[in-house]
């Protein structure tokens, strides 16, 4: 189980405002800011930082678990409204299990950001 995550960013900026937009369907928000540095959370508890990356960072897959069906769409359209790049709309991934939905956006620096929900609303 994992307890916080922290991926590299070019502009700190930037990725702090389209995590803002694309997280805030799942009730997370910004904790924490820094000159290097920005933490995203629920309540205290700050599970993803953003971090000012030296070079070009290389992509990261992170997934997000949903707390309802709505809460994808939600994500989906936040994020793509804040400039993400559409890399799979809300919709049930039966390859994967029968309950799997998700969807998939990229963020400013083209990480795969994917909210998910494992179980039927």
């Amino acid at each position: 189980m994992l307890d916080h995550v922290t991926i590299p960013v070019r502009e700190l900026d930037s990725s702090e405002r389209w995590y803002a937009a694309a997280l805030s369907p799942l009730g997370m928000t910004l904790l924490e800011r820094s000159a290097d540095c920005a933490k995203f959370g629920i309540g205290r508890m700050p599970y993803l930082s953003l971090r000012r990356a030296a070079g070009v960072p290389e992509p990261v897959h992170l997934a997000f678990s949903a707390a309802s069906r709505e809460q994808v769409n939600a994500f989906y359209t936040a994020a793509v409204d804040a400039g993400g790049v559409d890399n799979g709309p809300p919709g049930l991934r039966p390859h994967y299990h029968p309950n799997y939905f998700g969807a998939f956006a990229l963020d400013p620096d083209g990480h795969n950001i994917e909210v998910v929900r494992h179980a039927p609303d």
